[in-house]
């Protein structure tokens, strides 16, 4: 899989732009606030319709401008396709084919994207709320039941929340509706629960001998799913519902009191193991970054095992972040393999030297020139 082409209209500070890419690497150099993250986002955006660094699609529109729009061009082994967001006060709309999609589910995996940014270290030292999110956003990539699923759990878990807390403020007794909201938050949890636990299984399987690999099989890499729901010896989904039925019925007096649900995949926590120790907590910055590194390597070649396409990788200021030895495993690890998108101030000579013949180009104040076109 690779984008062709993008063009942004009075999206960020860019308000007109239109690039061609290379199938290899392709580098966008310039000092910081000049525009390069912005790039990057955009294709973000572009295959994801929602930005990874806010969670208001305003502040995507350049300032002053009423409307915004992304379109690309992406290319796969045996088809192209058009595709472009539109943002503006009224919504956003996505076209696939110049086609309206009347759901996001139906437009997102269109073109998938790995981001690596610095932040992404926060995936295994952060909040548990980060690594939930990381897995519904690669995972939603991959399957569209998936992706289907966490959208109608969001929307069922705001609305029995919402009850609880009349329940708690006592603006009504009546909890059959309440059962009925239960019901259909174990029916749609249920399958997530499943769906991550097989997603996580696959990733560890491919994480492994690649952490293995950058720590010189001195580590050893678990990925623990560690749910709110006990569903680990469930056989099947009518297994795992009775399960997380249990659990909801022993929580609900104490949701009433908190007017909150307690139970179920959105308390869900990823624990990462090295060695038998969680490395959030017991593994130093080094180990840290080499788990972070692993997950994302693994995540392309799983993505190219469950859609037959590898996908588009993001590099955002990533580099100046690893050592010589994680820079020499991640650029062996995609040269020939991906297309990639590298940001940068400069640079370095191990990048220099693994990088074939990229295509380079210059940010400066939201306008980009191209260096070489190899």
């Amino acid at each position: 899989m690779e984008l062709e082409s993008l063009k942004l209209d009075h999206y960020r500070n860019y308000s007109d732009l239109t690039l061609e890419f290379s199938s290899g690497v392709n580098v966008f150099l310039g000092e910081n606030a000049q525009g390069k993250t912005n790039l990057l986002e955009s294709i973000y955006v572009l295959a994801l319709a929602r930005s990874h660094r806010t969670s208001s699609d305003k502040d995507l529109v350049q300032w002053q401008a009423k409307e915004a729009t992304i379109s690309g061009r992406v290319k796969r082994s045996i088809s192209e396709t058009p595709l472009s967001l539109h943002f503006s006060n009224k919504g956003k709309k996505a076209r696939v084919n110049h086609l309206e999609q009347s759901k996001l589910s139906h437009y997102i995996g269109q073109l998938n994207v790995i981001l690596f940014a610095p932040e992404d270290l926060e995936l295994v030292k952060g909040s548990p709320s980060v690594r939930r999110r990381f897995i519904d956003m690669e995972f939603g990539q991959m399957n569209p039941l998936y992706l289907y699923n966490t959208t109608q759990y969001k929307r069922i878990l705001k609305e029995r929340n919402a009850y609880l807390k009349r329940l708690q403020l006592k603006q009504t007794t009546d909890t059959v509706f309440l059962d009925v909201l239960s019901e259909q938050l174990i029916d749609v949890g249920s399958q997530i629960l499943i769906a991550r636990q097989e997603f996580l299984n696959k990733l560890e399987l491919a994480a492994q001998p690649i952490h293995a690999e950058i720590s010189d099989q001195r580590e050893a890499l678990k990925l623990r799913y560690m749910s709110s729901v006990d569903f680990a010896s469930a056989a099947s989904l009518e297994e795992v519902k009775s399960v997380f039925a249990d659990a909801l019925s022993r929580q609900r007096s104490r949701e009433i009191i908190q007017g909150s649900t307690m139970v179920g995949p959105h308390r869900d926590e990823l624990q990462f193991d090295v060695n038998g120790n969680n490395v959030a907590v017991f593994g130093s910055q080094g180990q840290q970054r080499t788990t972070a590194l692993a997950i994302k390597l693994a995540e392309i070649d799983l993505m190219q095992q469950e859609t037959g396409e590898y996908p588009v990788l993001l590099l955002d200021d990533v580099l100046s972040e690893l050592d010589a030895s994680r820079q020499t495993h991640l650029l062996l690890a995609i040269q020939d393999k991906v297309q990639t998108f590298i940001t940068a101030p400069t640079l370095s000579d191990i990048a220099r030297q693994l990088i074939r013949k990229p295509r380079v180009f210059h940010v400066k104040q939201g306008v980009i020139t191209l260096e070489n076109d190899a």
